[in-house]
């Protein structure tokens, strides 16, 4: 598997399938709930903004700011949010740090100092430099980029908390895992993590009541 390339429908049935012959735990989240959905996003600057936005809150909060966001801005563009400025930004209900953060990434992209439009020719540690530079854009931020908007197959997205918690409930954990468990629980699922992180998505869903197999 080239972990380069964008996973397809037909390369996620393959992942699920052959995680379940690795780990008899996951067996069980795809017997269960079968194939987990791609909960794709487009690549480019709207996501990244809504990633920022799901930063230390719920996807159902980030999602209401982020709709809102793009009502009054008539669409989540560098231009845009330049022309909102922080201010802007702020009285759409963005924290203070966070109206800063989407605020420079679109001075960054405006600017040409990241062209996401080529961010998926560019070598993952290339990209992954560039993309950490932005003020805002850390390692967990990247992860789910790369996993959702790229649809790289062997992405862990670190420090993901709905992850450690599904961990400690699949596995039967006293406690959710820490990063350097989780790693090391989620290294003998490679070349396959980010099909694992999916299933293990399922499951934290489903048992809060919250999924019904489609969006994330």
């Amino acid at each position: 598997m080239n972990s380069d390339a964008p996973l397809t429908e037909d390369g996620l049935r393959h992942g699920a399938e052959a995680l379940a012959t690795m780990d008899p735990d996951l067996a069980q989240l795809l017997a269960r709930f079968g194939v987990p959905p791609m909960w794709p996003r487009e690549p480019g600057f709207a996501t990244l903004v809504q990633i920022i936005l799901e930063q230390q809150v719920s996807l159902k909060a980030a999602k209401t700011m982020f709709e809102r966001l793009e009502q009054a801005l008539r669409g989540v563009t560098p231009a845009s949010v330049l022309g909102a400025g922080e201010d802007g930004l702020k009285t759409q209900g963005l924290t203070r740090q966070k109206a800063r953060y989407c605020y420079e990434l679109a001075h960054r992209v405006a600017e040409g100092e990241l062209p996401l439009d080529r961010l998926h020719q560019w070598s993952e540690p290339e990209g992954r430099k560039a993309l950490l530079a932005v003020p805002g854009l850390g390692p967990w931020s990247v992860d789910v980029y790369y996993l959702m908007a790229l649809r790289r197959p062997d992405i862990w997205p670190q420090g993901d908390l709905a992850l450690a918690v599904a961990l400690q409930e699949v596995k039967g954990l006293e406690a959710p895992p820490t990063r350097d468990q989780q790693k090391r629980l989620s290294d003998p699922w490679s070349p396959w993590r980010a099909v694992a992180a999916r299933l293990l998505w399922v499951h934290y869903l489903a048992a809060r009541g919250d999924y019904a197999g489609s969006g994330r």
